[in-house]
Formats: structure tokens, C-alpha cells, sequence
């Protein structure tokens, strides 16, 4: 008897006869699920140029292609489509290219049908054919939210269908230029028996809209739900099958959302873009730096981070706040960073820097809900920490720092130290902390022991003026000058 089922890995793709805990292609746990095999049709052809099989069983021998030196290979420049927008334009490497397949995720309510209705709105307007299809909403519902967005939104016609087959030949009867597709997971195909977001619909949709936008040259925006844990919900087959992966991120709370490019290969996925949403749609904002350091306190805990965002640098302020704990195991809560480098940078600070936490629960935040994922930003997590612990504030506030902490407690040199101290010193920030050979607008420490000294004054020559406080064996308090006993 024919089987029937198959089972295929969620992340890779492989297929199996039957069930294993660990895939046999990328050795993923707990990630093969159970499909059916849809009955192929009657009098199906097989791919176009495809060599037909003899009655043996062997192929028929047809023309050959012979392989190209890259050398001979012609090249021709990639026409792209501005969308309107910016700071997407950037984050794409310069707009949407026909043809290509962007894959846009993001948390429920972050603003991804926001962000993709403008689009539509900007392209509809300069004269592009759009189509938005919509498997989440009614036409009604989409219409509400475009009349809120810039007036070429409601020009966009819009299809409310999660059938497959309907959408494909919506797209070639109209062969509008730019598409969007809310959401993947939400068409399905009649011919497999996969409820809609499985991993073989999933595969199988992709798979069909990028043939159909290569062919016809069709710009095509699939949107994608994440899981709780924010990475892109599906098989990972999807990821490799789409041209460019945008994550958009964010706090629902907060105003700010970030764009990232986890893949792009018609640009840099070191770009990142920043909008504000507000009530008419999402804003880019061009000035970012002067928002936050405005906003930063100058208390203790406090430090502005000269981070790279991409090409474009960037001032953030890092908060940080230490508390006696009352629990056996302290907590490390963290926002905005890697939770794993906040534990690395306890562990350095507690060596070399002699500012101990063991006891106390360590509080990190980004200031506006802004993501900061390069290793630069080091030195502000461990002078914000080492400030809220001994309760003193940074010198020279406003001040700015960055550099990367090494293992053995030296402070390493990072990418683009002349943007960064430019960017600090636009808007005021003097005498920022920084590795060698950063640039003689610098403060330039070799170590973290120095960096410490020239921020908080803890070298030296103030032993004798300040007593700090061991977090690992009594409690937090404030610190206070008291005179030394005169011998």
C-alpha cells in the first residue's frame, strides 16, 4: 500500500518516511511534523524542460547546458522601485526590485500592515500598478486603516481571499508591479490537505508566488507571524526561498519601532531603519540621537552609548539599576540587549573592575525600546552598572562612550570610532570614553580599570576620598564622603 503521509522538518525541510526526534538532514530536535502526500493529478507534466524518461526507466538524452565562467556572464544593473519611505529604501539597499520576494515579521500590532499600506500608498500614487491581498481582514477593515494613512492609500485595490489559486490568478490577470500579501500563513492550497500556516502549505505557497513574481516580475511583500519567542514562525525553508527578510521590532508601548535586514541579497543587512507611530502612520525619524540624548537623566545608572546602527551612528541612553535581592538566585532582567552579554560583562566587571553583584539584582534597559546588537556597546553596560551600584553619577555628564571589553579586562577597538565620536560631539557630548586608537576627540582608556577612573573617579587618587560598597557581602546603600581619620 501507498503511504500516505510524510514527515517533513520544520526547519531544513528534509523529508522522512517516519517519525524521528531528530531531523537526519539538520540534526534540529523535535522538528519533523506529520503531512500528507497530495495524489498527484492525472496527466500531470513535469517540469518545463524536463527530459522525458524512457520505458526503462533511464532518462532520454536532450541538450545539455553547459556551465558559464563567471567572467562571460553578463550583468546588468538592478532597477529598483522607491517606496516612499526612506528609511525602508535603506534598509532594502535602495528600494524594492521587480521580481523579488521580501519577507516582512514582526509581533502582533507592532504596525506591519501599517508599514505595507504606506508603501502600496507611495507606489500608487508616483503611478505603480499595487494589489493588496489581504487573508487577515475584510476590504472593509483594510479601508478603515488606509484612511488614516497618506491619501494614496485608498487608492491600492485590495482582494480579501485565502485561496491560493484565486490569489494567482488575481496576479496574472492584473500584473500589478508591486504586491503585498498579508499574511503567508493565511492562504492555502485546495490541492494539499494541510490546514492554512502548515509547514507543507506554507512551503508549498511560497514556492508557488515566487514562480509567478519571477516570471512576471511582480515586487512581492509577504508578511509573516512570528512565535513567542519573535523569530519567524514556519519551516526555515521559507527564509531561504524569499530575497530579502525584514524584522520589524518594537515595544507596542512605546512609540518607536526599529527595521532590521536579516537577509538582503540585493543590499547590506547591516542597515537598520527607525520610525516613530503616531496617529497618521508610522513616521521615520531622521534626527534620533537628539531625542535621546535630550531625554537622558544624568543620574546614576545612566550613560549615553555612541552605538552604529548599520552605516548610520546612533546615541542611545543605557540605564541600568541595582538592588539588594532577596532571592537565592539574583535576577538579571535586561532590555534592548543580549541577556548573555549583560552576564559577561557582571563577570568582567567583577574581576577587573572590583564592582561585584553576586548579591543584587541587575536591571539593564535601552532607553525607547531601541534593539543594540554589537559588541561596542560593552563599556556603557558596565559603567551604567558600576554607576547605579556605588550611587554616583558619570563625570562630565553629558558624556558618551563606547568600546568592547575583552575577557582579561582590556577595552577593545570597534568599528567606525570617527562616526561615532561625531555623531557625540554634534550634539554635545565631550571627552567621550572610547579604546585606543579611536581619535584624539577621544578619552582613551586601555582597560576597563581606566575606563572606570576617568568615569566615576575610582582610581587611585580617590581610594582614599570614597569607600565603595561590596554588593557580594552587604547590602546596597548609598555611598556618602566621609573624611579619612588623620594619623
Amino acid at each position: 500500500m501507498a503511504r500516505t503521509t510524510v514527515h517533513v522538518c520544520s526547519e531544513c525541510g528534509a523529508q522522512s518516511a517516519k517519525w524521528h526526534g531528530q531531523c537526519p538532514g539538520c540534526e534540529a530536535w523535535n522538528t519533523l511534523v506529520e503531512e500528507a502526500i497530495a495524489p498527484q493529478k492525472a496527466g500531470a507534466r513535469g517540469r518545463p524542460g524536463a527530459r522525458t524518461p524512457r520505458p526503462g526507466g533511464e532518462r532520454a538524452p536532450g541538450p545539455r547546458q553547459a556551465p558559464t565562467p563567471l567572467r562571460e556572464v553578463g550583468s546588468s544593473p538592478v532597477s529598483r522601485m522607491s517606496t516612499g519611505i526612506g528609511e525602508l529604501d535603506r534598509v532594502l539597499g535602495g528600494g524594492l526590485v521587480p521580481g523579488s520576494l521580501v519577507l516582512l515579521g514582526g509581533s502582533p500590532g507592532i504596525g506591519k500592515s501599517t508599514l505595507t499600506n504606506m508603501v502600496l500608498g507611495h507606489l500608487a500614487q508616483s503611478g505603480h500598478r499595487t494589489l493588496y491581498v489581504s487573508g487577515e481582514e475584510s476590504a472593509e477593515q483594510v479601508r478603515l486603516r488606509a484612511e488614516r494613512l497618506a491619501p494614496g492609500a485608498l487608492q491600492v485595490p485590495v482582494l480579501a481571499e485565502t485561496d491560493l489559486d484565486e490569489v494567482l490568478d488575481t496576479l496574472a490577470a492584473e500584473e500589478p508591479q508591486a504586491c503585498v500579501i498579508d499574511s503567508v500563513q493565511t492562504l492555502g492550497a485546495a490541492d494539499l490537505s494541510g490546514a492554512p500556516g502548515s509547514v507543507g502549505q506554507v512551503r508549498e505557497v511560497a514556492a508557488r508566488i515566487m514562480e509567478i513574481a519571477k516570471s512576471r516580475g511582480i515586487a512581492v511583500i509577504l508578511v509573516g507571524h512570528v512565535t513567542k519567542d519573535g523569530a519567524l514562525a514556519g519551516p526555515r525553508v521559507l527564509e531561504h526561498l524569499v530575497d530579502c527578510v525584514l524584522q520589524f521590532e518594537g515595544e507596542r508601548e512605546r512609540p518607536y519601532r526599529e527595521l532590521r535586514a536579516l537577509k538582503n541579497r540585493f543590499g547590506s543587512t547591516n542597515e537598520a531603519g527607525l520610525f516613530e507611530m503616531r496617529q497618521g502612520g508610522l513616521v521615520e525619524v531622521l534626527d534620533a540621537s537628539a531625542r535621546f540624548v535630550a531625554e537622558a537623566t544624568r543620574a546614576p545608572g545612566s550613560v549615553v552609548l555612541a552605538a552604529m546602527e548599520g552605516s548610520r551612528p546612533l546615541l542611545v541612553e543605557v540605564q541600568a539599576l541595582v538592588a539588594p535581592s532577596e532571592l537565592e538566585h539574583p535576577r538579571r532582567v535586561v532590555s534592548g540587549l543580549d541577556r548573555n552579554r549583560l552576564a559577561l560583562v557582571l563577570a568582567i566587571l567583577s574581576r577587573h573592575g572590583r564592582v561585584r553583584t553576586g548579591n543584587a539584582d541587575v536591571f539593564v534597559n535601552v532607553v525607547g525600546g531601541v534593539r543594540v546588537d554589537e559588541p561596542g556597546c560593552d563599556l556603557a553596560v558596565a559603567l551604567a552598572v558600576a554607576s547605579a551600584s556605588r550611587g554616583v553619577p558619570i563625570r562630565g555628564t553629558p558624556r558618551g562612550c563606547f568600546g568592547e571589553l575583552g575577557l582579561t579586562g582590556e577595552l577593545r577597538w570597534v568599528g567606525h570610532p570617527e562616526r561615532r565620536l561625531e555623531e557625540a560631539a554634534k550634539h554635545g557630548l565631550a571627552g567621550v570614553i572610547a579604546p585606543p586608537d579611536s581619535g584624539g576627540a577621544a578619552c582613551e582608556a586601555a582597560t576597563l580599570r581606566e575606563a572606570l577612573a576617568l568615569a566615576l573617579g575610582s582610581g587611585p587618587e580617590d581610594v582614599r576620598a570614597r569607600r565603595l560598597p561590596d554588593l557580594s557581602t552587604s547590602p546596597v546603600t548609598l555611598v556618602r564622603d566621609t573624611p579619612e581619620p588623620v594619623e
